[in-house]
């Protein structure tokens, strides 16, 4: 018996077209994909870490000094930065351009110096690890011919084991590329 609810991922008798709805905005940026289970799992990994460490925070606060509790409400607050951050990190897009949201940076390329975004087949970083395996990548090329870093990969923290989300994402970028991009 199929229950007429919002499940959520869309609605329970939406058909798997990931096509954008007329209301949506265009000028806000936008994740065209889900995180992956690998980076929500490091993620909730981390914020269990940090409240164990806000717990410990707040024995030594009552129990020891000011200064070592505010040390530690230090460190609290940066592994949560850090699951945060860990969470926003990938590709976004929006109608002013493309942007890759990593760890430390993000850096932001507008449409129009960007000539070309395919997916090829080349040896990929496996979770971001210096180990290769085969796979595909989302490359973006500049008309220079240059080559943006890798995009997204098969093997990468949303898409591994996920071939299908990997293969809806790239499409998804590779169409905002077609519809924004260099004529």
């Amino acid at each position: 018996m199929p229950l007429p609810f919002l499940t959520a991922d869309r609605a329970f008798d939406a058909t798997a077209d990931d096509v954008a709805l007329p209301f949506d905005d265009h000028d806000r940026w936008r994740r065209p994909y889900r995180p992956g289970p690998w980076r929500v799992g490091a993620a909730a990994v981390l914020l269990l870490l940090a409240s164990f460490v806000l717990l410990a925070a707040v024995i030594i606060a009552f129990t020891g000094g000011p200064a070592a509790a505010l040390a530690v409400l230090v460190v609290a607050l940066a592994v949560i930065a850090s699951a945060l951050r860990m969470l926003r990190m990938g590709v976004w897009v929006s109608r002013a351009g493309l942007r890759r949201v990593r760890f430390l940076s993000t850096s932001t390329v507008p449409w129009q110096q960007i000539e070309d975004v395919r997916t090829v087949q080349q040896p990929v970083r496996w979770l971001g690890l210096p180990r290769t395996v085969q796979g595909q990548a989302l490359l973006a090329s500049r008309p220079g011919g240059a080559t943006l870093p890798v995009l997204l990969t098969d093997h990468n923290a949303d898409f591994l084991s996920r071939v299908e989300a990997f293969d809806r994402a790239a499409d998804t970028v590779e169409a905002w590329g077609a519809e924004y991009g260099r004529p």
